[in-house]
């Protein structure tokens, strides 16, 4: 071997050398990020059943609006003490907010998630147990009617 091609290899050595690690960095990054956004997921949805907003969330815990937002975005991550203290003001326990990671996840959250989540706390909310039973038969038969056509 040639004291050039010597020379060529060496850089080629000590850039893989830098780049591997960098790489195998950003795949646990992209973890790292999966996770935070699935802890600010359950966040949302735990604080969407308490019939919270963002901002009386961020007022029972000790921060900005945007700072619950960032948080349930996966934007900033939640130190454990401010889990911790999110998950006492929610009632439930830290462990909650991990529960289904494991586990394949949809990726798209549709539209109607939000909206079901809210039917489910107002109907937990009506008091009168026939008024119950009449809206979950208004539900289902209203479930049952075929899809109106567009005019």
């Amino acid at each position: 071997m040639s004291c050039g091609a010597t020379i060529l290899i060496a850089p080629v050595k000590l850039l893989r050398q830098i780049y591997e690690p960098l790489v195998s960095m950003s795949k646990r990054s992209n973890r790292t990020l999966e996770i935070e956004q699935h802890v600010g997921s359950r966040i949302r949805q735990r604080r969407i059943m308490m019939g919270l907003t963002q901002q009386q969330l961020a007022d029972l815990i000790g921060v900005t609006y945007q700072q619950a937002h960032k948080y349930e975005r996966g934007i900033n991550r939640v130190s454990a003490g401010r889990l911790f203290e999110i998950a006492r003001v929610l009632g439930v326990t830290v462990a909650h907010f991990y529960d289904g990671l494991d586990q394949p996840e949809e990726k798209q959250v549709t539209s109607r998630q939000p909206m079901s989540l809210e039917l489910a706390r107002n109907f937990a909310m009506i008091s009168n147990s026939k008024h119950q039973e009449a809206l979950t038969h208004l539900a289902r038969a209203l479930a049952q009617q075929p899809p109106e056509q567009a005019s």
